[in-house]
């Protein structure tokens, strides 16, 4: 398994920017499609994007699209969520997950996560 540890969160203005990141630990990171999922109390953990192990697919949930950029850089085993015209209801507990496909991150929310980093958008 591999072992993630994301930075990044804060409190942020309506409107504004943040950059997650998610560090990887093990020599498989590579290997991995790598995704984030938020949740906010009381709710279940929801898909936000995925990225292809090498890079070449990305997918997203509709309320990101156009506002949220995946990327990864297997050098650095790092994966980063940039974050535009963030909105207050974005706020929620950011989590990196690990899995075999962008597929199944979608669908089953990714085999390995993070502790979470948290997202306050304030209006």
């Amino acid at each position: 398994q591999v072992q993630l540890v994301e930075s990044g969160g804060g409190l942020v203005q309506a409107g504004g920017s943040l950059r997650l990141s998610c560090a990887a630990s093990g020599r498989t990171f590579s290997t991995y499609a790598m995704g984030w999922l938020r949740q906010t109390p009381g709710k279940e953990r929801d898909f936000v994007a995925a990225i292809s192990w090498n890079g070449i697919t990305t997918v997203y949930a509709d309320f990101v699209k156009g506002r949220f950029t995946i990327s990864r850089d297997n050098a650095k085993n790092t994966v980063y969520l940039q974050m535009n015209s963030l909105k207050p209801e974005d706020t929620a507990v950011y989590y990196c997950a690990a899995d075999e496909t962008t597929t199944t991150i979608r669908r089953r929310g990714g085999r390995s996560w993070g502790q979470g980093t948290q997202v306050t958008v304030s209006s």
